[in-house]
């Protein structure tokens, strides 16, 4: 069954690797095949990425829309974890349930997770800040 993506005007999509963006109008498409499709407001650019967890989005990101260079990217998101883990053991129950996502292969439900981790890390450091 298709996928039916309807585009903002100048929103941008992942599909399949390549980056597409909108023009001046709503417009929608129809995806017949399996492919990575990412939109705009789930892409993390590797210039906006500021801390470990959106370092580890960003890891994801590229497992899931990147598959040339999955092993590469799998060993970064593995060090990355690893960081992360040692850095603040209360992510773990949160990491652990996106770390059995990616070994499945399933990268786009491990972005979904990822997402939680990052409204974790932000409650972290919220809660960080208000203690100094």
């Amino acid at each position: 069954m298709p996928l039916r993506l309807t585009l903002k005007s100048h929103e941008r999509v992942i599909i399949g690797g390549a980056v597409v963006k909108n023009g001046d109008s709503r417009t929608e498409l129809q995806v017949e095949n399996r492919v990575p499709i990412l939109r705009e407001a789930d892409i993390l650019s590797p210039s906006a990425v500021k801390t470990p967890c959106e370092q580890i989005y960003l890891a994801v990101q590229l497992m899931y829309v990147d598959e040339d260079n999955i092993e590469q990217h799998r060993r970064l998101y593995h060090n990355l974890v690893e960081d992360v883990l040692v850095a603040a053991p209360s992510t773990r129950p949160l990491l652990g349930a996106m770390n059995e996502k990616v070994v499945a292969g399933r990268h786009y439900q491990a972005l979904k997770s990822a997402k939680e981790l990052l409204k974790y890390e932000e409650e972290l450091m919220r809660r960080g800040t208000k203690s100094n």
